[in-house]
């Protein structure tokens, strides 16, 4: 018992010794203690892959706020957007989860503090906790900066990054800023990037698709090269805090820097004008499905066109269900009859049965067509079809 009490009593082993000369940064002393912030100017015109960054400056807000489903966003300034990401000490979140690092960036020259206006290209900052219990300096950075901005963008951060984030100015005690409108790219990718991912992938790499690192590749033609994957960042921070081996965390810091890079520049191409985007047909039909749910159907008919023009010679599938549909719901039955029956030539689909049926029975008044066509099959479920089935009887009977 005497030996065991003696080595309680022993004095904590000091913290592994840390060489800074390895990690790119500066250290700044704070009342509430030290802030390692790395800072990185990126010209307006750098390339992530084949976009540049500059149209994420001068995005249209209008267009970013009807494609996220969010009207907050319509009156937001892009060019004073703040892309937030985080590295993690895992990836359940909750109490006991810790942002080591936080990725930022903003167009510098343009926020509303700045003395001297003008565009002097993307501020990358990057903020390091160095030890657990550092979390204050970087936190209130963090509040700063959210308070200047005019909105959020972030890959996945309303369901992660946001939350943790808040976690964390509980836990330290920070007091939390107001937040702006969020834009989450993760949600607008899904909804565009959807039919040309499921064209592409294998059941193995399912679980893959919609990471950031997927849509760089198809979308951006970016290919990282010596990267950390996401599941192993947190065992690369829990190294360096055992060991002080900087360099388990440089592919880390790298990682980071590519994830807000990378927001800014999916939110030039999200946010420019969709007759000068470089999205295929196929994802500007989801893109004019999109405005269709927002209820903007003039700009929804617009990019419809713009896919089916753009196809032209190709598939032409996507596009003209995607017209199709927004024919019908602007009451354009014309419209909406001549695309359905073009992909009925091409194709045997219930679905597209199903349209036209609807459409011969109460617009084109040719009840027989709709019968032979709800006889032929259509997407409904056995009570609904025989439903179908029995009224145009009844009205065959009665011609």
């Amino acid at each position: 018992m005497r030996e065991i009490l003696e080595r309680t009593a022993l004095p904590p082993r000091p913290p592994p010794r840390v060489d800074t000369t390895e990690l790119p940064f500066v250290t700044h002393d704070t009342p509430s203690g030290p802030l390692h912030l790395r800072q990185q100017r990126l010209a307006a015109s750098h390339r992530m892959g084949r976009a540049s960054l500059l149209p994420a400056r001068d995005a249209s807000s209008e267009l970013l706020a009807l494609l996220a489903l969010d009207p907050a966003l319509a009156s937001c300034d892009p060019s004073r957007a703040l892309y937030l990401d985080t590295e993690t000490t895992g990836l359940a979140g909750g109490a006991g989860t810790v942002a080591f690092l936080v990725g930022l960036a903003y167009w510098d020259g343009v926020s509303a503090t700045d003395a001297a206006p003008g565009n002097r290209g993307l501020m990358v900052e990057q903020i390091l906790v160095r030890r657990l219990g550092e979390e204050a300096p970087m936190l209130e950075h963090v509040a700063a900066r959210i308070r200047d901005a005019s909105m959020l963008v972030s890959y996945n951060g309303k369901s992660f990054d946001l939350p943790l984030i808040r976690t964390r100015f509980v836990m330290a005690r920070v007091a939390a800023p107001v937040e702006p409108p969020h834009f989450d790219l993760l949600h607008v990718a899904r909804r565009l990037h959807r039919a040309r991912l499921r064209s592409r992938r294998t059941r193995q790499e399912t679980m893959a698709t919609c990471k950031l690192t997927t849509i760089e590749r198809l979308i951006l033609g970016f290919e990282r090269h010596d990267d950390v994957p996401s599941a192993d960042v947190s065992a690369h921070y829990l190294h360096f805090l055992r060991t002080g081996e900087t360099k388990a965390l440089l592919g880390v810091v790298e990682h980071n820097a590519w994830d807000v890079i990378a927001m800014a520049a999916l939110v030039g191409l999200y946010g420019e004008p969709l007759d000068r985007t470089t999205l295929e047909p196929m994802e500007i039909a989801a893109a004019a499905r999109t405005l269709k749910r927002a209820g903007a159907f003039e700009e929804a008919s617009s990019a419809a066109d713009l896919a089916v023009s753009r196809a032209a010679g190709g598939d032409l599938e996507e596009p003209l269900r995607a017209r199709a549909e927004i024919a019908k719901a602007r009451g354009d039955r014309a419209r909406a009859l001549a695309d359905y029956t073009h992909l009925a030539k091409s194709m045997d689909d219930p679905r597209v049965r199903l349209e036209l049926a609807k459409l011969y029975e109460h617009f084109v008044k040719d009840v027989p067509r709709a019968f032979e066509l709800a006889m032929a099959g259509t997407s409904e479920d056995h009570e609904a079809h025989a439903k179908r089935l029995g009224r145009l009887s009844r009205k065959l009977k009665r011609l």
